[in-house]
């Protein structure tokens, strides 16, 4: 097994400190970041220093990364908006657009090959993990229904102990008597 990288042995704070700068300036001006990140490295007393082709190998792979996971969003996006999904669209973006990544990645692969070199058990296997992040999405759609019915059973619930808590209150001080709270009771089904 190969030793990690240099960029791998950075904390996790400075790593994603170094994924918002290549972002923010358009993975280029690697000198500047190598120079920057050298001296944050120093500012915390860490011994490592990366050099600028340590940074432009691991940012060049990020970069693809990133493009990747822009083009699998907007598909996915797009999918889910003709397909109105919007609300799991909410829940499963993240896993989604991972698994969109993934599959642009071995797509891609595949279509640059001839008919009889795309190996069908890849596309299998694409089309098998792009089924279960669907499936999982309406299992928890039913999962999510259940517990809204939960909250709003308890809710109910809770309104009326505080309304029989109220009529109690009532018969209590002379306000109401117990028929007519009971009376009460009863209309709105606590009997």
């Amino acid at each position: 097994m190969p030793p990690p990288r240099k960029v791998e042995l950075l904390p996790a704070e400075l790593r994603q400190w170094l994924h918002e700068w290549w972002k923010e300036k358009g993975f280029h001006g690697y000198e500047d970041l190598a120079e920057e990140l050298n001296f944050r490295l120093e500012q915390d007393g860490l011994e490592l220093r990366i050099g600028k082709s340590a940074l432009h190998a691991y940012g060049q792979e990020y970069e693809h990364f990133v493009k990747l996971q822009d083009e699998a969003g907007a598909w996915a996006q797009q999918w889910l908006a003709d397909n109105d999904l919007s609300e799991e669209a909410d829940r499963h973006r993240v896993l989604f657009q991972m698994m969109t990544s993934v599959a642009f990645k071995v797509l891609k692969a595949q279509m640059g090959k001839d008919g009889e070199k795309i190996d069908p058990r890849e596309l299998h296997f694409l089309g098998k993990m792009m089924k279960d992040v669907m499936s999982s999405a309406g299992i928890r759609e039913q999962l999510m229904a259940k517990e809204r019915e939960r909250i709003a059973a308890e809710a109910a619930e809770a309104a009326r102990a505080e309304a029989s808590a109220q009529l109690e209150t009532g018969v209590a001080t002379g306000r109401i008597d117990a028929a007519a709270a009971q009376a009460a009771r009863e209309v709105m089904g606590m009997a």
